[in-house]
């Protein structure tokens, strides 16, 4: 079976992103766009889960990203046809890494008993510290999963994942990886600079970065070219990635405007139905971050990423297609 591993986010958010081995690739549609937004549920205000499954149907948001597995959120996705990625807490991972039983349980409870929901993937642990007090219970947490998903049957139509930080990445200079690390949150342009801002907002009108024979005209293609990069020096060259977060907020920090955001957004959905300099046979399979607002989320940028404010409007012009 097909593994799948995940990096984290910045801002621009380039979150986690789902590394599939070439095998699993035939099964999933190679022409046209394919764009998700990750549906986040940290705030007081938010819509009910139905609502939301119907907005997602009414914008033809036709993939989710979903951090839990509260149970008015996967009934409301029955029937939907709406691809998921399904998360598995971190609160989870001691539980489910140290039982077979366990684990066998959540995928009966999260899984099996919501038939009629299209589950893509189930992402054990987020963002979990490879040195941290956790970092032990992923690899079993996610072979106890595995199993799970095996012996029921699903394991051609869901793959098991994890995410890993972005600041464990780097980035390809000069023909090899540049010392420098992404931040997880803040790998955004500190000042207006427009040569900065352009190539982080797609908007640059030629080449910015040279690495090589590879020019670079956006953050966005380095970004992933860095983690193709990487893992080529780590024997894992035939590994695809698909970019489960990526977005801009539009408030609460430096250059987080509803323009720029406007901007980067339309502009990411557009630029993932092609490839990198590095791969450039596209579509890359993308998530939008995020779906709406979410007022109880600190420090204040992290309230204002969404597409939709809490009351369904949109916040700016979007066009998924």
């Amino acid at each position: 079976m097909a593994k799948l591993y995940s990096v984290g986010k910045s801002a621009p958010r380039m979150g986690a992103m789902l590394l599939l081995f070439g095998l699993l690739m035939a099964s999933l549609e190679l022409t046209g766009a394919k764009i998700g937004v990750c549906y986040g549920r940290n705030g007081n205000n938010l819509p009910a889960p139905g609502e939301v499954v119907a907005l997602y149907n009414q914008y033809n948001i036709r993939r989710m990203r979903l951090y839990d597995t509260r149970q008015d959120a996967l009934q409301a996705l029955a029937g939907s046809n709406i691809d998921l990625i399904l998360g598995l807490p971190n609160d989870n991972l001691p539980s489910i890494s140290s039982s077979q039983a366990n684990a066998d349980s959540w995928v009966q409870d999260n899984i099996k008993n919501h038939p009629n929901v299209k589950f893509r993937y189930i992402a054990v642990g987020n963002e979990v510290n490879p040195t941290g007090g956790q970092a032990g219970f992923v690899l079993p947490a996610m072979q106890n999963i595995n199993k799970a998903i095996s012996s029921a049957g699903l394991s051609n139509q869901i793959k098991v994942s994890t995410a890993i930080d972005t600041e464990f990445s780097e980035f390809p200079t000069h023909h090899q990886m540049a010392p420098s690390r992404m931040k997880p949150f803040h790998f955004s342009i500190p000042s207006s600079d427009s040569y900065n801002m352009n190539y982080a907002l797609f908007t640059a009108p030629g080449v910015v970065v040279q690495d090589g024979q590879l020019g670079y005209k956006n953050l966005f293609d380095a970004i992933l070219d860095a983690v193709y990069s990487a893992l080529e020096r780590a024997g894992g060259s035939s590994l695809k990635i698909v970019v489960s977060e990526s977005g801009w907020p539009s408030a609460g920090g430096t250059q987080t405007t509803v323009d720029n955001a406007r901007t980067y957004n339309n502009n990411l959905i557009q630029h993932v139905k092609g490839g990198t300099p590095k791969r450039p046979t596209g579509p890359i399979e993308t998530y939008v971050f995020a779906m709406f607002d979410e007022n109880n989320k600190t420090p204040e940028q992290e309230k204002h990423w969404g597409l939709f404010l809490p009351n369904k409007q949109t916040k700016y012009q979007i066009n998924f297609n």
